[in-house]
């Protein structure tokens, strides 16, 4: 049976390079599921390799035709950001393996619309600390850093992966990213198992 193994974790937990690595693993043979937005593209990002970027316009388009699987909105100090997952063709069941990358909340609602059997969580952690600080060094290489929509970020992090969050969803398997290639490692194997 085909599995769609989803990475997630609060922003600055190493989820993007366990994701770039997990996604260039030959071995793995995972294929991706790019996700979109209505956020403006960062230095460094490329379209249809982090996201499929669009306007408001393209995304209330695809919600009339059903394509919408689940869609967050952030109110950021920039306007009305949205992410959102779309029943597009990336993902066909019975073919391949997948690999996705989101929040909790779109974790969530991928298991409800392809079942906890099929979603595989890959849940990434970091102690608050290092997070923060690798979320600042993250910043200052914008040609614009916005630090006020970096620490709304860090805050709805610890609102939305609260404890009790963690386990409503079921998440029993935690992956600590205190050392990049231990952790890596450790989701290789469990994935190889799968």
């Amino acid at each position: 049976m085909s599995k769609i193994f989803f990475v997630l974790g609060k922003s600055c937990s190493g989820k993007d390079t366990i994701f770039q690595y997990l996604k260039q693993d030959k071995e793995l043979n995972l294929k991706t599921v790019v996700g979109y937005t209505t956020r403006p593209m960062r230095v460094g990002e490329t379209e249809g390799l982090e996201y499929h970027f669009v306007s408001e316009d393209m995304l209330n388009k695809m919600k009339e035709n059903e394509l919408v699987i689940e869609c967050r909105d952030y109110n950021t100090i920039h306007g009305k950001w949205s992410y959102f997952t779309a029943d597009d063709g990336q993902i066909e069941l019975g073919k391949e393996n997948y690999l996705y990358i989101g929040t909790l909340e779109s974790y969530n609602d991928m298991v409800k619309y392809y079942g906890g059997n099929v979603v595989v969580p890959i849940y990434i952690e970091v102690e608050n600390g290092e997070r923060l600080e690798r979320a600042v060094r993250r910043e200052r290489e914008q040609s614009e850093p916005k630090y006020a929509e970096l620490c709304r970020r860090f805050l709805a992090d610890e609102e939305d992966f609260k404890e009790e969050n963690i386990v409503k969803a079921g998440i029993c398997k935690r992956y600590y990213n205190n050392d990049l290639d231990e952790c890596i490692s450790e989701i290789v194997e469990t994935i190889q198992k799968i």
